[in-house]
């Protein structure tokens, strides 16, 4: 990757309030720190440049401050451990407010570093220095954040920035905000003030199940007849996804997983009998329906999965919810979901219940041998060529899969509407999921963040992005093309914000009024936007807009190469509106509950 090596300066040491900031910013492991620069940070700016040498961290500069959120959001998915962020005073976390709260419903670590000030208004300059100053710049944003502060004095930032770190990689993770004083920063250092020693400050250790309960939910799970494992959030580590696979297995569970969420499971097991979706579908309604234990492992929104199956009949299950979130949960903000009825809820993580479980059996032998198929992953085959015919999704999943058979890929993101049973999942990190926050503009910064963690994995990025959330994240691109990461965007284009014609077109039926006005105000043409275009005036290679799936294909062919060149590259890939019809049954299935 491409480094900005400032001229280095031997002279230069710790003189500064900034100074003793930024090496315990480098104390902390915080690998880079994505920024928007700004007057309220010079001195820390200045302090990591010509103090540390713009390395560990190194700071990548991106073009909105909602952007450097979204590629330290994409970078904790991956390695589940923080990124840095850096948003100028009040604005700049304005901005940035958009991402910290997808980071939060997303339940993903990051450490937002912001200033303000000077606090003490003798010391403001005209004008700027009051706009930029706010009385409580941390409650812009503290009913989405796990955590804020504004310490008044070098010891005590040392100490903020340490338990912020702590808090945000304690489960349920999260975003932490911590601001500085602009004076703070760029006062001189007494003589002999020295940056503390923070290595014994430890993380806490994961809390594990409590034996009794592991003993309890153990008998309920061997004594079922139909169980069923609802994976949902977990970690992207491999052992626990093969501990994941080898209790399903020895319970004989059938399995459903989210596509909100990164791969938990592999797709293609014989035990994965519902295939992953936004909205949960048939196949998960009859297997909640049918089951007689439910092992729910951090599922998203249980309580409204349990409302959604018995609409159509009772549950009638034992449920066991294994989630630490209620740790996280809030007044302001509905991202909590809907109460779910349990008979057991254990307060940690997935990983800790499933070890806890794997370790009695072992122990004891709790659970009988349950017949079913054995999982062995086999080559994918590649679909039948679809010829010169228009792109669907299905086309485009299909298209996408056979072009990359011969590459290890990590799908960084997809569309809504996207086929959940178009292209199978067999590691961790095959599949990273969704934003968390649902909103737009997300996804190019999250996949620029994703294929930095990826660097030197040997894995192919690749990211399929709709066309609005494309557009409203599209400087991100720079990023990537400044700082050599490379990634491929396939940008499944609709020219329009198809979600929301479907609701338009609900409403207006409702009504007993027209559908053809459902574009009216979602059609992203006229003119049409050259993505292609600009994606190469950002320094990215730029194809498109490519109209059928044999010319998709070829093209794929040429992307892909260039992306093992260290490129950036962007596919314009033209679909024809409409969803999965998995997806639009469970969308409508929604818009009737709501």
């Amino acid at each position: 990757m491409n480094v900005e090596k400032p001229v280095i300066d031997e002279s230069v040491g710790l003189e500064w309030g900034s100074d003793y900031l930024a090496d315990i910013i480098r104390q902390l492991d915080l690998k880079y720190l994505s920024i928007n620069p700004g007057a309220s940070l010079r001195g820390l700016h200045d302090s990591l440049v010509n103090y540390l040498g713009n390395d560990d961290p190194q700071m990548l500069l991106c073009l909105h401050e909602d952007h450097a959120v979204s590629i330290a959001h994409g970078y904790a998915k991956v390695t589940g451990k923080p990124m840095g962020v850096v948003v100028h005073s009040n604005v700049g976390l304005m901005h940035a407010s958009m991402g910290i709260f997808n980071a939060w419903c997303d339940r993903v670590p990051m450490v937002v570093i912001g200033a303000t000030g000077p606090v003490d208004a003798a010391q403001r300059r005209p004008w700027i220095d009051w706009i930029h100053t706010s009385r409580d710049q941390g409650g812009l944003v503290r009913d989405f954040i796990k955590w804020d502060d504004q310490p008044a004095s070098l010891p005590a930032a040392a100490e903020s920035l340490t338990r912020a770190t702590m808090i945000a990689n304690t489960a349920p993770r999260g975003p932490v905000y911590v601001c500085f004083d602009v004076s703070l920063q760029e006062a001189r250092l007494d003589e002999g003030v020295s940056p503390p020693d923070i290595s014994g400050y430890s993380q806490p250790v994961m809390p594990y199940p409590d034996p009794a309960s592991v003993r309890q939910i153990a008998a309920w799970l061997a004594a079922a007849e139909h169980p069923v494992v609802m994976a949902g959030r977990s970690s992207r580590d491999e052992a626990a996804w093969a501990k994941r696979v080898d209790l399903c297995e020895r319970l004989g569970a059938k399995v459903m997983s989210d596509l909100k969420l990164p791969a938990v499971f592999p797709t293609d097991h014989p035990l994965h009998v519902a295939p992953p979706a936004f909205f949960m579908g048939d196949d998960g309604i009859a297997l909640l329906r049918d089951a007689d234990v439910v092992l729910s492992l951090d599922w998203l929104d249980l309580g409204g999965a349990l409302k959604v199956a018995s609409a159509k009949g009772a549950v009638t299950a034992r449920v066991v919810h294994c989630s630490p979130d209620q740790y996280s949960h809030k007044g302001w903000s509905m991202d909590h979901q809907s109460l779910p009825p349990v008979e057991a809820h254990v307060l940690c993580e997935p990983d800790a219940l499933v070890d806890a479980l794997l370790r009695l059996d072992h122990a004891e032998g709790c659970f009988k041998p349950k017949t079913h198929a054995a999982y062995a992953p086999v080559p994918v085959a590649p679909p039948a060529d679809p010829g010169a015919v228009p792109i669907s999704l299905h086309i485009l999943a299909s298209v996408l899969r056979t072009s990359t058979l011969d590459h290890p890929v990590s799908l960084l993101r997809t569309p809504l509407g996207w086929p959940g049973n178009a292209w199978h999942f067999r590691h961790p990190l095959d599949f990273l999921g969704k934003d968390g926050g649902a909103g737009l503009g997300s996804g190019p910064g999250m996949s620029v963040g994703c294929a930095r963690a990826l660097h030197g994995t040997g894995r192919l990025p690749l990211a399929v992005n709709g066309d609005g959330d494309y557009m409203m994240g599209v400087s991100a691109i720079w990023t990537a093309a400044r700082y050599k990461v490379p990634v491929l965007f396939v940008v499944a284009n609709n020219l329009g914000y198809f979600n929301d014609e479907l609701h338009q077109e609900k409403v207006a039926r409702t009504r007993s009024r027209t559908t053809e006005n459902k574009a009216v105000a979602q059609h992203i043409g006229d003119p049409d936007i050259d993505i292609a275009g600009i994606a190469r005036a950002q320094g990215a290679v730029g194809y498109g807009p490519v109209h059928d799936a044999d010319e998709l294909a070829r093209v794929m062919t040429k992307a892909i190469a260039d992306v093992q060149a260290g490129k950036v590259c962007v596919v314009d890939a033209r679909v024809v509106p409409g969803y999965d019809s998995l997806m639009t049954k469970g969308l409508l299935r929604e818009v009737k509950a709501g």
